[in-house]
């Protein structure tokens, strides 16, 4: 009887645990996208090649694994990841892959039909329509957008209830990310559309994330007098409220002398085609400010057919470029600074095309990148380079500056977030990403704000305020901007950029608030509330602040297009942070530590090694915005950095 009862024990519990025959709704569309029409169904007997991306293991882990390296108390301090790690640690896991493979066989494919991606987080395999139409239990049909190009498409699709929680999404299914052939009369359709934003439920902009480099673009630096007469700069700190040079910054930020250049060591700042350098204009500079550099490079990494371009030359081409390179290679020489040229001519790039190059894991990552925001390479238009996506193939430099940035809402959140979570990853490997946080304070781009009703763009004299990203993304380091105030010297205490830009900062609509931040952003509420609601912006009070740090970005020296002029913005602030941290990174590899890489919370736990800036503000959308304080602010963040300090602290950390 005893041995009857414990047969009948286990088989009732192997029907608990059998999978259930019952299929839900996995996804669904509810209309067909403008442009698109359906046209007829397919045969069953075509065939066709279908993708199913496995749900990742461990996400909800990531910033723990993130602290666990980065957090200055935590024993895992400075214990980088290899990317092996990364990719195993995130990687389907094996019930996930066993689940899904034993659900297609079960349902008549045979297992020699499916294989999984290099990536680990792929099923592929080809199929005929009826039997992926039996498979998800849907209908497909054909589609054919307005210029001729046809889809494969069905309105929903259903997988076992089991499988659900194993399965992101498949392909073809629900999905119009077709990309699309060029209409036959144009060369680079970049229209000039209305301003939709992902604020109140609005579709974005479709190509807005590739046009980053575009002359023109908000984003970029600010020119202020041109042909100005340099003479005496050089050595001469007396003026450096008014025309801001490399010595300035040294003194400024008690950055002392490079000596060493370690091939452990590295600094990478990221140029969007069309923009560029001129090598005439870094000879000019370096030849006034920095002698010994005359005709020094950066290292070039061209990516999906990133180039140097010199047939277009004015400040809307070289302006950023020059900026950031002039700076950075001298303030860190003589460590090497590599230049990654992200973008050919025609289709420019976005930051997921950069993020693709240095990690091949990322292009297919959570369903790979967003064909109607970012390039698609080969790049179908006429004159573009038609070579491979680049997926993987280039290093990381230890630390990399980015003086580029979208406003919050022009993104979808699954994209920003998608996006956000790659820099986590390259954290984890100890690279530090730095954005520049924006240059029209409590606004976004060009000064637009976000109707409350609408959630449309308008002129910026009203409305809801409008954050950067990958500003508000947790794991970068978000760089303001301060100015040397009138009439004062370098000694004396900056304030907020208040000079034809002001700083950029807020609260994030998307991210939570990191636990690194905690704790200063709620002191800044609790001392010095301010005076919005939540008509102008986020007062959660629980969401990401920004930015981190800030740096002087007013009255730059730069050598433009053959002569001296004065620029700012945000983009001078984050490629000048960014030397400092490469500085520090120089000092621990001379003493054989390892890069920083993710430095938030070693900088939110020791704010003292910043110099706190206590005055200024960052006005916009018709308000006075915020107003810089003791401690944190959503101006400043926790200050400008103070080099000597910095490098206590961090030669001290594991």
């Amino acid at each position: 009887m005893r041995c009857s009862l414990i047969a009948l024990a286990a088989l009732a519990a192997s029907v608990v645990a059998a999978p259930s025959g019952r299929y839900v709704l996995h996804e669904k569309r509810d209309h067909t996208p403008q442009g698109w029409w359906k046209t007829s169904e397919l045969q069953a007997n075509d065939r066709m090649p279908m993708k199913i991306a496995l749900t990742q293991s461990n996400m909800d882990k990531l910033e723990d694994y993130l602290m666990e390296v980065s957090h200055p108390t935590s024993e895992k301090y400075g214990q980088h990841w290899t990317a092996k790690q990364v990719a195993d640690a995130f990687a389907p896991s094996k019930e996930t892959v066993d689940t899904v493979r034993d659900w297609l066989v079960s349902s008549g494919i045979e297992a020699e039909r499916i294989s999984q991606s290099q990536s680990l987080g792929w099923l592929n395999l080809e199929v005929s329509v009826a039997e992926a139409e039996a498979l998800l239990k849907t209908k497909y049909h054909k589609y054919v957008h307005k210029n001729g190009q046809p889809h494969v498409s069905c309105t929903e699709y259903h997988v076992p209830e089991h499988v659900k929680q194993h399965v992101d999404f498949i392909t073809p299914t629900v999905h119009f990310d077709a990309k699309l052939s060029p209409p036959k009369d144009k060369v680079n359709p970049k229209i000039k559309r209305s301003a939709p934003t992902a604020a109140a439920g609005t579709n974005v902009s479709p190509g807005k994330a590739k046009t980053i480099g575009s002359p023109g673009s908000a984003s970029l630096p600010k020119l202020g007098a041109a042909d100005i007469n340099i003479f005496g700069f050089g050595a001469d700190l007396s003026t450096c409220d008014e025309f801001i040079t490399p010595d300035c910054l040294r003194a400024l930020y008690k950055i002392p002398p490079v000596l060493t250049s370690n091939p452990k060591n590295s600094y990478g700042i990221v140029e969007y085609t069309p923009q560029a350098f001129l090598q005439s204009d870094l000879n000019l500079f370096f030849a006034n400010f920095s002698k010994f550099q005359v005709q020094k490079t950066p290292i070039f990494d061209s990516i999906d057919g990133g180039v140097d371009q010199t047939t277009d030359q004015s400040f809307d081409y070289n302006g950023e470029s020059d900026l950031d390179l002039e700076y950075a290679m001298t303030l860190v020489n003589p460590i090497k600074v590599t230049l990654y040229q992200t973008g050919d001519l025609v289709e420019g790039a976005s930051f997921n095309n950069f993020l693709d190059a240095i990690d091949g894991s990322y292009c297919t990552f959570d369903g790979g990148d967003d064909p109607t925001q970012d390039a698609v390479y080969p790049d179908p238009y006429p004159g573009g380079y038609k070579g491979p996506e680049n997926c993987g193939g280039f290093a990381a430099t230890k630390v990399i500056s980015t003086s580029y940035a979208y406003n919050e809402a022009d993104l979808t959140p699954f994209y920003e977030m998608r996006q956000c979570n790659e820099y986590a990853k390259l954290g984890m490997l100890g690279t530090t990403f730095l954005y520049s946080s924006g240059d029209y304070g409590v606004a976004g781009n060009g000064g637009q704000c976000i109707d409350p009703t609408t959630g449309q763009y308008n002129n910026g004299t009203s409305g809801k305020f409008n954050p950067s990203f990958p500003g508000t993304c947790p794991y970068i380091l978000s760089v303001g901007a301060t100015q040397i105030k009138p009439g004062a010297s370098v000694t004396q205490p900056e304030e907020a950029c208040e000079t034809v830009i002001f700083s950029g900062g807020g609260f994030s609509n998307v991210f939570p608030m990191p636990s690194y931040q905690a704790a200063a952003v709620q002191e800044f509420f609790a001392n010095h509330p301010p005076p919005y609601g939540a008509d102008r912006y986020n007062n959660s009070r629980m969401t990401r602040g920004f930015p981190d740090v800030s740096a002087n970005g007013a009255n730059y020296v730069i050598a433009i297009d053959g002569t001296f002029s004065l620029v700012y913005g945000t983009s001078a602030s984050s490629p000048t942070f960014g030397s400092v941290l490469t500085i520090v990174n120089e000092a621990r590899a001379d003493i054989g530590k390892g890069s920083i890489g993710f430095v938030n919370p070693a900088l939110y736990a020791h704010p003292s090694v910043l110099n706190d800036i206590t005055s200024g503000g960052n006005m916009g959308c018709g308000t006075p915005g915020f107003t810089a304080t003791t401690g944190w602010d959503p101006v400043t963040g926790l200050g400008t950095p103070n080099t000597l300090k910095l490098l206590e602290l961090f030669l001290l950390l594991p």
